[in-house]
């Protein structure tokens, strides 16, 4: 390995930073604490949430007039507010975090795991997820992580938990209503087992059931009402699930992270995220069986990393437009603070219309199974066209701009072309050569 392949291929570009010189490095610095959280405060629940009940209770009450609607569209923008400000501060943590391989992992679980808010009030809440499901389990037990999200109000709301009743519950009966399975079918087919398991709709079924009395409200949160549960046994993957309570919830998701299908298809999908859409099996038998032995994430990253298909040349991934923009403020040495000061429309017009126009709106991939993977489906002409144009626009808007040469060797190392160096060395103006550099194959792969 080089910490040039490294910094490209695991983290977020050049310049590589200490964390980069070795898997040992980038590892031992992902079992510590969070850099990024010391950087900026994120936007947990804590934060979120009485924003987002206040919203809600304003949209309940915007039925009874005009003033209360005025108030409900306040209180609405605010929501939007907080929203967009999470994205900047995940964006500047990522821009300035010397765990560049750690913000990487943060986002690829944060499209395992793809919440997108249904209503307007709710935009807040995936970013919530991130930083409290998410973020705090990275380097953990993927049992732990799962837990935390799948019983997290963004995910509870986003797959219509919050509308699935036990037919033969309290409630049930009661409302004459029914079963939601999408939850559990996701939680089976995307989060745990992979599709193509060996499991059937009976599982599913089973699976809901046992979910059933999980809930989310916009003042509590995450709740448990037992009189919506399901009662009785229910029978997933072979085994049966007793009694009405979270901790009937929590052994089914335990033993969904423990099935050795879980291991392999989280294995085989890190492995496509960082290093290739047809990885080496050998790789993938090494990270399946790590996890199998301890089901600890950094465990796997580490199988990973200290496998020789990790660090095999060429680099054959596209920069997702994320990466590509966060990898090109970090070239820039845009301070993070720049990145935080901004105002929500520069925001939007400098970083969240350009990754719209690239083809990946922050935060909505548009299906709970996440964004593509494959180069073409980020290397297109429309998709190009708009990394040119944000190539060419940006850097110059978001602060001075380094002179080309200087940023070749910073941005790219000794993976720029001899055509790439002399077209740079050829430029018109800073802003062309800047442009150049950001615009070319070799800034876009990884």
């Amino acid at each position: 390995m080089t910490p040039t392949l490294a910094a490209i291929r695991f983290g977020l570009g050049l310049p590589a930073g200490p964390a980069m010189q070795s898997p040992a490095a980038m590892l031992a610095l992902l079992a510590g604490p969070d850099p990024a959280v010391a950087l900026f405060e994120g936007f947990g629940l804590t934060r979120v949430q009485p924003i987002y009940y206040a919203a809600a209770s304003a949209r309940q009450a915007a039925r009874r007039g005009d003033v209360q609607r005025v108030a409900y569209r306040l209180k609405l923008r605010d929501v939007q507010e907080q929203a967009l400000r999470g994205v900047q501060t995940e964006v500047a943590r990522a821009v300035a975090s010397p765990d560049a391989f750690r913000e990487r992992l943060v986002r690829f679980w944060a499209d395992h795991f793809t919440t997108e808010p249904k209503f307007q009030i709710e935009a807040a809440l995936p970013g919530a997820m991130v930083e409290d499901a998410i973020r705090p389990h990275v380097a953990g037990r993927f049992a732990d992580m799962l837990r935390s999200v799948t019983l997290h109000p963004a995910m509870l709301l986003y797959l219509d938990q919050v509308k699935s009743i036990g037919p033969n519950s309290t409630a049930g009966q009661r409302k004459g209503a029914g079963l939601n399975e999408n939850l559990a079918r996701e939680l089976i087919e995307l989060h745990t087992l992979g599709v193509g398991a060996d499991y059937g709709q009976a599982d599913v079924r089973g699976a809901a059931e046992v979910l059933t009395g999980a809930t989310a409200t916009p003042d509590e949160g995450f709740v448990f009402d037992a009189d919506w549960a399901e009662p009785g046994t229910a029978q997933v993957l072979g085994r049966s699930y007793d009694g009405v309570g979270v901790a009937r919830i929590h052994a089914l998701l335990d033993d969904l992270a423990a099935h050795p299908a879980t291991g392999r298809h989280l294995a085989r999908k890190l492995a496509v995220h960082f290093i290739s859409d047809t990885p080496d099996e050998t790789m993938i038998d090494a990270m399946a069986a790590a996890y199998a032995a301890s089901g600890v994430l950094l465990d796997v990253y580490a199988a990973m990393l200290q496998h020789p298909a990790a660090w095999a040349e060429p680099l054959v991934k596209a920069r997702q437009p994320v990466d590509f923009i966060v990898a090109a403020l970090r070239a820039l040495a845009v301070p993070p603070d720049t990145i935080m000061a901004m105002g929500r429309g520069t925001f939007r017009k400098r970083v969240m219309l350009p990754l719209r126009a690239m083809g990946q709106e922050w935060g909505r991939p548009g299906g709970p199974d996440g964004w593509e993977e494959e180069a073409n489906m980020w290397i297109t002409p429309e998709g190009l066209a708009a990394r040119i144009t944000w190539a060419m626009e940006a850097p110059g808007l978001i602060g001075p701009l380094p002179d080309p040469r200087a940023l070749l060797a910073v941005a790219l190392g000794d993976r720029a072309t001899e055509r790439l160096i002399w077209a740079v060395g050829a430029a018109e103006s800073p802003r062309e050569g800047v442009g150049l550099i950001l615009a070319s194959a070799e800034f876009n792969r990884r």
